[in-house]
């Protein structure tokens, strides 16, 4: 198996919100157009929930799927049964598409998205002793249940605006799961907002990469959440987030990292993106989709 290109509905500012989504017959039809060969679920009912319906979806645009974010009270066991449930359900429509991995992640924080990308070093925002005790036998819990019914493997997204951003907690994370239960989902662009270098956490953790978002962060745009109070969604709308090769990820040795590491499977390319007040998206998806795409192919050889 090559390392295959896809893209994310989350790039055409697909949300659980209560605005209304774009159709996702379009925006499959955009990803497919702009050059990639797969996909992710969105969030969950965004796609069609029924197996046949979406395989007849995905077919119709010649995508795959590759897997699904599922953001989960991590640290809170009196809801870890509900969360086992709900990671379920998500797991089975995946698994009947042949998919192998699940992403999951700690669920957002208000506290976390205020500071998100400027994340105290002194560990004060974090999880305590007991939390990250919490956080683990979740998601152990949820990999065996996976592994048990489905044959499948837990990938943990490091996402700014959680108790998993910086790299301190990607080490203790994965310093204190299970190998065999718990991979590791390397985004490249929460990587940097969160104080990471993505070139450090493939030398540190290359052996639990599992799962792999291409993402890349505008210079100008971090240096402003890393200096003002600016909060995550606003810094998203400003566009923190660019088409890969115009921001700071240095993406050649970045794929060059992860083939010397024998890295087989996704690498979802994505550029999260909030309308603004009017609904607009600026860029234009579909344009920084192909662009990205064109990127990688000419300067990265994927």
């Amino acid at each position: 198996m090559k390392m295959r290109v896809g893209n994310a509905p989350v790039s055409w500012g697909v949300y659980e919100a209560d605005r209304p989504n774009p159709p996702y017959g379009d925006v499959l039809d955009g990803i497919a157009r702009a050059g990639y060969e797969g996909t992710e679920l969105g969030p969950y009912g965004y796609l069609p929930t029924s197996p046949r319906a979406l395989e007849s979806a995905l077919r119709a645009h010649g995508l795959a799927l590759g897997s699904s974010f599922v953001p989960l009270p991590l640290e809170d066991p009196g809801r870890r049964p509900a969360a086992v449930r709900g990671a379920l359900d998500v797991a089975r429509l995946l698994a009947s598409q042949g998919v192998g991995e699940l992403i999951v992640a700690d669920d957002e924080d208000p506290a976390r998205t205020a500071c998100a990308g400027r994340v105290p070093e002194d560990g004060s925002a974090g999880f305590d002793d007991g939390q990250w005790r919490e956080a683990v036998a979740t998601l152990e819990a949820v990999a065996r249940a996976l592994r048990d019914e489905l044959g499948m493997r837990v990938v943990v997204h490091h996402h700014a605006g959680t108790f998993v951003e910086t790299p301190h907690e990607i080490d203790r994370l994965l310093a204190e799961t299970d190998p065999e239960l718990v991979g590791l989902l390397l985004d490249t662009g929460h990587a940097v907002y969160g104080g990471a270098d993505p070139l450090e956490v493939l030398r540190r953790h290359g052996g639990r990469v599992r799962y792999v978002h291409l993402k890349d962060v505008r210079a100008d745009e971090l240096a402003r959440v890393r200096t003002t109070d600016i909060g995550m969604v606003e810094a998203w709308r400003r566009g923190v987030f660019c088409p890969l090769g115009q921001g700071v990820v240095d993406f050649p040795r970045v794929v060059e990292t992860l083939r010397g590491d024998g890295y087989e499977g996704w690498v979802i390319v994505e550029q999260d993106v909030v309308p603004d007040e009017d609904g607009r998206l600026e860029p234009e998806p579909f344009a920084s989709a192909r662009r990205s795409r064109a990127y990688l192919k000419e300067k990265v050889g994927l």
